[in-house]
Order: structure tokens, then C-alpha cells, then sequence
């Protein structure tokens, strides 16, 4: 192609020299350039291959030049439709994956916890104290009674989650997709075990304290582990006149010792009727917190909301009262583990999680309940 574009040009000047003798370099060169603009020196100007004359002339003259669209054929791309380019466009995704926020109990919180290394856990209580008496300066010292002692063994039970993601997941995942699934886990073990301290059956999980044995009777005339309940008298109801007196009865009858750090636990609808009681003088009995981060109080002891108690209704236990720390234990063996298995059924990996713990009412005359019945 070098060699056919050469023989060309060489043509081209020979002819120029024999046509125009005695001409300059440059009036040479202008003659050549309008030779070669008139097409007159064959292979001056190497047609392309596959382009059409006429149909380029017809888009500069008509589209170019003067803005004529009609009869012109055009495409686009677009994002709209995924053979027209909807492939090429990457969908973004958020990393932060956000989760509808449940309600975790927080008995954890205000309740004993101990770590046990075994599932074989026990624990003593004393029943009754030393008896005393007075005697004189050189009188003989009878012997006195002992204590008896009960043991409490806490219903446990074992939570178990196995989700499973496939390997493509976890390798492709816009997101950390192990992270998240522990992230899951950890908060379902949470909400699981809270709900089972409130009201767990003690088969396979532990004894909530709303499914322990309650009575009527007081201190000293109930069996050890059954709850006293405080009826409001109404069946499903405050009474109409004067219910604040009714927490008032509750709170005195948990005797002294136990007050300091006792709380009130009761769910959210409860606790809306009970902030719109107001004293003779028009003072609310709910003292909300002042401070972000502080419980809201009621009569002088703190509120904790558990969602897991019952609203109120018929014979419904919707409001406890005592000191958690003294009444209810949480055993439990150990942190939650998490095994790894991408053997079992490929291409899965299944994430297979455990956490063993138990909990049940120690001491029955730490805590009381109100009964609306």
C-alpha cells in the first residue's frame, strides 16, 4: 500500500512539471492541492471500505447542516431496558443492612446472672435464721434451732439456631454475609431467652417467674418458691376509684430488706395506664426520667418495660415488683458458640449456633406480683 500511495505522488509531480514548466515550490503545491480537493489524481484520497457516499453526504447535508431528523434512523442506550444497556449499569446496594427492631427483655439486666461450668448447677437456700434468746448472766445456754436449708437446681434448657447461606452467597455478598447471620443469631438468642425468663415453661428452657406457683398468703405461710400475688379486686381492671392504692399495697408488701433495689417491671400497655394516675391532688404518680438514660419511676422505684409481660386482662399477672437481683438467677454455660460446617450438604454452609442457660425464682419472697382479679 506504501509503495501504490508513492508511484502516485511521483505520477502526480511529473505531470505538474511537464504541465506548468518554470513553476515555483509553491505555486507547485497550490496546484496540487486543488487538484487533489477535484479528485483529479487517482489515488489521492483511498476510499474506505463500507462507506457509502451518498448516505454520508445525505447526514452532513441534511442532519449536520440544517437540523433535518426525518427519515434518519437512530438508536440509544438506556438503563430502562437490560438489553439496551440495563446489563451495563451496576445496581447499587447499601452495606449497612438495616433490621426491624425487636423487643428484647431486659430481665438479664436486673436479675442475677452466674456463669456455671456444668449443667449440674445447684444452689442453697437458707429458711429461716438461727433463733436467739436472753438468758442470765450465769444461766445455762440451751441448745437453739439451726437453720434449714433448700436447694434450687434452675431449669435450663439449650437454644439452637442452624441457618444455612450458599457458598456463592457468602463469596459474592455485597455484604459481610457471616457477620450479619451472627449478628441474627445473637439477637434472636436474646429476644428467645428474655421471653423464656418472663414466662418460660421450665421444660427444656428455663422457669419464668409469671409461670412459678403464686398465692394469696404472706411471707412465712407460703411454700418456698410460690409468688405472692396482690389482687386488685377487679377482674381485669384497676378499680375505678383510687388505684394508685393498689401499687401502694404492692410495694409494702414486699418487707423491707428487699425494697432497696427493687424495681417494677411491667410492658408498655401497662404502663400506660398507670402514668395517667394521678394523687388527690392532681400529681401524677409516674415521675418520668429526667436524664437520658435513667428509668422513669413510680412511687420512688424504678420502671422497667418488658415486652414479654401480659396486658392487662382477667386473672392476668401484668405487674411484678421486687428485687430481681434477690429473686431470680440466670445460669448460664458459658458464650454463645458458633460452629462452621461447609461439609454437611454442599454447596451450603451451615452456621450452627448454641448457647446453654437456664433461670428460675430463688428466693419467692423477693418478688411480688399485682393479680387483676
Amino acid at each position: 500500500m506504501v509503495e501504490v500511495k508513492a508511484d502516485a505522488l511521483e505520477q502526480s509531480f511529473d505531470a505538474l512539471e511537464n504541465e506548468a514548466p518554470g513553476m515555483s515550490l509553491r505555486e507547485e503545491l497550490e496546484l496540487l492541492k486543488s487538484r487533489v480537493a477535484e479528485g483529479m489524481i487517482a489515488g489521492a484520497r483511498p476510499v474506505l471500505d463500507g462507506v457509502k457516499s451518498a448516505e454520508t453526504s445525505a447526514f452532513v447535508e441534511r442532519f449536520l447542516r440544517r437540523g433535518i431528523e426525518s427519515g434518519l434512523e437512530a438508536k440509544s442506550l438506556d438503563n430502562a431496558t437490560v438489553g439496551a444497556g440495563g446489563f451495563a449499569i451496576p445496581r447499587e446496594i447499601d452495606e449497612r443492612i438495616d433490621r426491624a427492631l425487636v423487643a428484647i427483655s431486659p430481665i438479664r439486666a436486673i436479675a442475677n446472672v452466674v456463669r456455671v461450668g456444668s449443667s449440674n448447677y445447684r444452689k442453697l437456700i437458707t429458711t429461716g435464721g438461727a433463733p436467739s434468746g436472753w438468758v442470765g448472766l450465769e444461766a445455762t445456754r440451751p441448745e437453739t434451732g439451726t437453720p434449714s436449708f433448700t436447694e434450687i437446681v434452675p431449669a435450663s434448657g439449650e437454644l439452637y439456631a442452624n441457618p444455612a447461606a450458599s457458598q456463592h452467597m457468602l463469596d459474592d455478598g455485597m455484604f459481610d454475609v457471616e457477620d450479619w447471620l451472627a449478628n441474627e443469631i445473637a439477637t434472636e438468642f436474646a429476644r428467645a431467652e428474655g421471653a423464656a425468663f418472663v414466662k418460660g415453661t421450665g421444660t427444656n428452657q428455663p422457669l419464668g417467674f409469671l409461670s412459678s406457683p403464686n398465692a394469696a398468703t404472706a411471707d412465712g405461710a407460703r411454700p418456698m418458691g410460690t409468688l405472692q400475688a396482690i389482687g386488685t379486686g377487679v377482674a381485669g381492671a384497676f378499680p375505678a376509684t383510687n388505684p394508685q392504692d393498689k401499687l401502694v399495697d404492692l410495694v409494702q408488701s414486699l418487707r423491707q430488706p428487699y425494697r432497696q433495689g427493687a424495681v417494677f417491671v411491667m410492658n408498655s400497655a401497662t404502663a400506660a395506664a398507670v402514668r395517667k394516675m394521678k394523687t388527690a391532688d392532681g400529681a401524677f404518680i409516674w415521675q418520668p426520667g429526667l436524664a437520658a438514660g435513667q428509668p422513669s419511676t413510680l412511687l420512688g422505684y424504678p420502671v422497667v418495660e418488658a415486652e414479654d409481660m401480659p396486658d392487662i386482662g382477667a386473672n392476668s399477672l401484668s405487674i411484678a415488683f421486687g428485687n430481681f437481683k434477690a429473686g431470680y438467677i440466670i445460669a448460664e454455660r458459658g458464650e454463645t458458640s458458633i460452629l462452621r460446617d461447609p461439609y454437611t450438604r454442599k454447596p451450603y454452609v451451615y452456621f450452627y449456633a448454641t448457647k446453654r442457660v437456664g433461670g428460675q425464682v430463688v428466693n419467692s419472697e423477693a418478688i411480688k406480683l399485682l393479680k387483676f382479679a
